[in-house]
């Protein structure tokens, strides 16, 4: 019979809790299930790891394999004496069985079994999960339903992993934030033996916008203005997430002035609005005509405006 090293298929030491083997089983599981891995070699990793588990999430189980004491993996060995007498047999008859079939039937006697099925029967609550999900800043703005699909781990009767996709409907509340939790009762990982669901927490990420920058409930928006748009002052209709307004832009606007538009932001749980800033951004035509260059060149010419002068007066 060939030794298997459990412990160090799953990676921990030999005195790792329960929970720890759970952990680096569902790690490891998860990493090499034949749906999920790559690995050209995953599936028998899966079935070392699974098997591992088997073995060391049970108390008497794992008991009966730490009294084996330690050996190199792979290691030919003869079983101890209680083996022997547990099952009737010499040391010459375990030559051709597999560790993981005697720790599998070991034991099998009245009190065992009744640990082992009073644990079977045992209500166990599912995991709760949570997901991240980009929504529209929009959709934060006003409100409303929106379906989520997002893909789970569910285990079946022999723990081994396995995603599902699943769709729910989401009540986006108005004046939601960005990482804000949305608990949804019972819809995470299935209970066990008649335990409760876990729940799937939905972790709002407010996807980029094409026009808002977000931080908080405030926004900010670019407004392009031409040079003399600025400089003679005008009136420009510009976007908010409640519909256009006018704005009145004074003359001598420079560029990375900001104006605040008060509560024409996001709305907020208490009914009040964050802000909207306007972030003036003076821009010149990438390409002139001969018209246009004129008129620039006579600007240039004629005007008495000198953007630089204060650096005369400190290198003077």
């Amino acid at each position: 019979m060939k030794y298997k090293d459990y412990y160090q298929a799953l990676g921990v030491e030999r005195n790792a809790t329960t929970a720890d083997i759970k952990k680096a089983y569902r790690k490891l599981a998860h990493m090499y299930h034949p749906d999920i891995s790559k690995d050209p070699k995953g599936e028998e990793k899966f079935k070392e790891v699974a098997e591992a588990y088997a073995t060391l999430k049970d108390d008497e189980k794992r008991k009966e394999y730490d009294d084996l004491g330690r050996r190199p993996a792979g290691q030919e060995f003869s079983p101890p004496p209680s083996w022997q007498q547990e099952f009737g047999a010499g040391a010459s008859a375990f030559d051709d069985v597999d560790l993981a079939d005697i720790l599998k039937s070991f034991r099998p006697g009245a009190r065992g079994a009744g640990r082992q099925q009073s644990r079977a029967s045992m209500q166990m609550p599912g995991d709760d999960y949570s997901v991240n999900v980009d929504i529209a800043l929009e959709k934060v703005y006003s409100g409303g339903e929106t379906d989520v699909t997002v893909e789970l781990p569910e285990y079946d009767e022999h723990g081994l992993p396995h995603r599902v996709e699943r769709t729910f409907r989401v009540t986006i509340p108005k004046g939601a934030s960005q990482g804000q939790r949305l608990r949804l009762a019972g819809k995470g990982g299935p209970g066990r033996n008649g335990g409760k669901a876990g729940d799937l927490y939905v972790v709002l990420n407010l996807a980029p916008h094409r026009l808002y920058r977000v931080s908080g409930h405030d926004l900010s928006l670019d407004l392009p203005l031409a040079p003399w748009e600025a400089a003679l002052g005008t009136t420009v209709e510009i976007p908010t997430p409640g519909g256009k307004v006018e704005l009145t832009i004074k003359a001598g606007t420079s560029s990375g002035q900001r104006m605040r538009l008060a509560k024409r932001g996001l709305p907020r749980a208490d009914d009040a609005a964050g802000d909207l800033y306007v972030v003036i951004q003076i821009v010149v035509p990438k390409h002139l005509s001969a018209r246009d260059e004129a008129l620039y060149r006579q600007l240039a010419a004629q005007t008495d405006f000198h953007p630089r002068a204060h650096f005369n007066r400190e290198m003077s």
